[in-house]
């Protein structure tokens, strides 16, 4: 039998059990196990954790722990400064890519129009949104803290809030994308590019109307849909206003 303590960063506790909030936590164990697994048995899932430090020096999700170790866990903190600490999480993804599960739909779509790549469908089950997020790398966008927890999953966060466009302005805070916005590049129903079309090239698929208004025009290169500057554009416009103030704040 070997006993462990660990202690999470204020942040971190809202996974806890609220009576085993703001203490040392012990656990006792019949055999030696990782610092990961010890994490995520407090509900802490591994995408939410940036610095972990056993016994006072950095260490990663692998280490196995021994009797008497004593574990302190840190989240994603822009201003959190530990000297010598090893990163756990990336500052800057590689590519802002996401996958989003059934939760996130209308987070989804906000962010296809603000030009980002995401992967939605409204049926992927656990299994498909692990392996997009392994074999694709995207990172997983998700209200399933228990997803994240999957041995495959290495890029993912817990989106916390429950309105859809504080949900984007989570994660544009999160990875640092706000200079990353190219809205009305992404179709909103299935994430294809969109590219700029002639009137005279669509002008037999335009009703009357919107052949007599408007000149401007994009298609997406995915289901073939046709775009313009209708009268949802304004309201399209106040909310990236709106999204940038909130993401800026």
């Amino acid at each position: 039998m070997i006993t462990v303590f660990t202690a999470f960063h204020e942040q971190l506790q809202v996974f806890l059990r609220k009576d085993l909030r703001g203490a040392m936590l012990s656990k006792s164990l019949e055999h030696r196990t990782t610092v990961k697994d010890i994490i995520e048995s407090f509900g802490v899932p591994h995408t939410e954790v940036d610095i972990i430090t056993l016994n006072g020096r950095s260490c990663d999700f692998s280490c196995h722990i021994e009797d008497g170790d004593r574990i302190c866990v840190y989240p994603f903190l822009e201003n959190l400064v530990i000297p010598g600490a090893q990163h756990l999480q990336e500052r800057i993804l590689p590519r802002a890519q996401f996958v989003a599960d059934v939760h996130l739909g209308k987070m989804a779509g906000k962010m296809r129009i603000l030009g980002f790549d995401v992967s939605y469908r409204n049926d992927y089950s656990d299994e498909e949104l692990a392996d997009i997020n392994r074999i694709e790398g995207r990172v997983l966008l998700t209200r399933d803290r228990y997803l994240l927890m999957h041995n495959s999953v290495r890029y993912g966060y817990l989106v916390k809030s429950s309105d859809h466009l504080e949900q984007v302005a989570e994660v544009i805070r999160r990875y640092r994308l706000l200079d990353e916005l190219k809205p009305f590049t992404r179709c909103a129903s299935c994430n294809g590019e969109l590219h700029g079309v002639t009137k005279a090239e669509i002008d037999a698929e335009l009703e009357p109307k919107t052949r007599l208004y408007f000149q401007r025009f994009a298609r997406c290169a995915g289901c073939g849909k046709i775009f313009w500057e209708g009268s949802h554009f304004p309201r399209l416009i106040e909310l990236i206003r709106r999204l940038s103030e909130t993401c800026a704040s």
